[in-house]
């Protein structure tokens, strides 16, 4: 499947195990996550078009590996068990969050990341963005300072990807009342969310999404 991926598409792509990945995450073993993927394969959907993102899924949170995930992983902090399953191909956007985001894949998928680093006067150019493959079963951390999104499929049959982040992350704020003092005030979105998009994604900028990726809108062929 990685070969397939490298010979159709025009930038990167890499396997989350090569030494690429490790300025993004870091691939994690040793949790038994047995129980949370057995439920996200049976009981979560895949959308027939565009994709579903639920942040907390109280059924999941039941599980006896969200303690061990927050107070290991995440230091005792509160977390939130969700998941994002879905039909995209598209980058479309570019987010980060104050603190790390772990994702176990549920089907093969590609993530495209990008570094903070390379947000240069409000903009990021799309080339910085590479394409990572994270077979079905992996279990990876992305740092709070690697920018991501949606997952990409790489099947007809769409993709489904656990995500864990900080309680309360992605949900809701009144966008109404922000105030812009410093630059990366300007592309907060939801909480704990910060947020460049594409001109492509006009649904997210007539929400008051930033628009910030300059260049093409990656798109993963499979």
């Amino acid at each position: 499947m990685l070969n397939k991926l490298k010979e159709l598409n025009e930038f990167p792509i890499y396997s989350c195990n090569d030494k690429e990945f490790k300025e993004f995450g870091q691939v994690i073993t040793g949790y038994n996550f047995e129980e949370l993927v057995e439920y996200a394969e049976k009981h979560t959907p895949i959308p027939e078009v565009g994709n579903i993102y639920i942040a907390s899924d109280s059924e999941m949170e039941k599980l006896s590996v969200f303690e061990e995930v927050k107070t290991n992983l995440y230091g005792d902090m509160d977390i939130q068990f969700g998941y994002c399953n879905g039909n995209n191909s598209l980058l479309n956007g570019l987010e980060y969050h104050k603190g790390s985001e772990v994702n176990i894949a549920i089907t093969d998928l590609v993530l495209l990341l990008a570094h903070v680093k390379d947000i240069e006067n409000g903009k990021i150019e799309s080339s910085k963005v590479k394409g990572f493959f994270i077979p079905k079963g992996t279990v990876i951390e992305v740092y709070q300072t690697t920018m991501h999104f949606s997952p990409c499929k790489v099947s007809d049959d769409g993709f489904k990807c656990i995500v864990i982040l900080p309680r309360d992350t992605n949900t809701d704020i009144d966008l109404s009342k922000k105030i812009i003092i410093f630059e990366e005030d300007k592309y907060l979105f939801k909480r704990n969310k910060w947020l460049l998009v594409h001109n492509d994604k006009q649904d997210f900028i007539s929400r008051g999404a930033y628009e910030g990726i300059v260049g093409a809108n990656l798109k993963v062929k499979y």
